[in-house]
């Protein structure tokens, strides 16, 4: 039974001139729906490389990656595009909020590459602010909210679409304690309500949110350990 993200034997190399650097050397890993996975390892694990090999904004060298039943080892960069803006939100350490958009319009934008008229991803945009704690601040723009509520504007924007699943990459990496771990309560009520939630952290603290944390070394898996305290998931 696979996962909703299967990897098989995924390598992955860049060239200096002619020469190969091996990055990922053989990754093996199933994500169930609805888990919620932290991927960690020291600066050059490879575990960056994984996160953009898993949203689809990289292809590996080697190996099978089965998305939601999807081959998408082999897509063409434009089908990969669709299949990004379709199954995956993404949430990044530096917002990377557009300065002159408001909360609602950003939160908006994946609806835009969607098709969908303007009043209804408006609407759609303040509906998900809603949830993340944000309605009253749809009108603001980045420069007038703070370091906290910027980053619940891209979990809104991550969330617009209902992807399947959402990818976190050092997402409190810019906040301090306390706003973290009120992000990092939104991540759990996120995969709670049905979402698996994979994140990228340095932080063995934010780690401990997940409910299974996979360590990286030199490329490869070191450990995968599911926290004792959490159930099994649902295959």
């Amino acid at each position: 039974m696979h996962g909703i993200i299967h990897l098989e034997n995924i390598e992955k190399a860049y060239f200096m001139g002619k020469q190969p650097i091996p990055v990922l050397k053989g990754i093996t890993l199933d994500i169930f729906k609805n888990e919620y996975v932290a991927l960690m390892g020291p600066s050059g694990s490879g575990k960056s490389t994984l996160m953009n090999i898993l949203g689809c904004l990289d292809s590996p060298t080697a190996g099978r990656y089965i998305l939601n039943d999807n081959d998408v080892s082999k897509m063409a960069d434009d089908a990969l595009a669709g299949v990004r803006n379709k199954e995956i939100g993404f949430v990044f350490q530096q917002f990377n909020l557009l300065p002159r958009l408001t909360a609602a319009e950003n939160v908006a934008l994946p609806l835009v590459y969607a098709g969908i008229g303007k009043k209804l991803r408006i609407e759609m945009a303040k509906d998900v602010l809603d949830k993340v704690g944000l309605a009253d601040r749809s009108h603001h723009k980045p420069n007038e909210l703070s370091g906290g509520q910027c980053q619940r504007v891209a979990i809104a924007r991550a969330l617009v679409n209902t992807p399947a699943i959402i990818l976190a990459d050092e997402p409190t990496g810019n906040l301090d304690s306390k706003t973290s771990i009120e992000i990092m309560d939104i991540f759990g009520a996120i995969q709670a309500s049905g979402n698996t939630v994979v994140l990228v952290t340095h932080e063995e603290d934010i780690a401990n949110h997940a409910h299974r944390i996979v360590r990286l070394r030199d490329g490869v898996i070191e450990t995968d350990k599911r926290r004792a305290d959490k159930l099994q998931p649902v295959h």
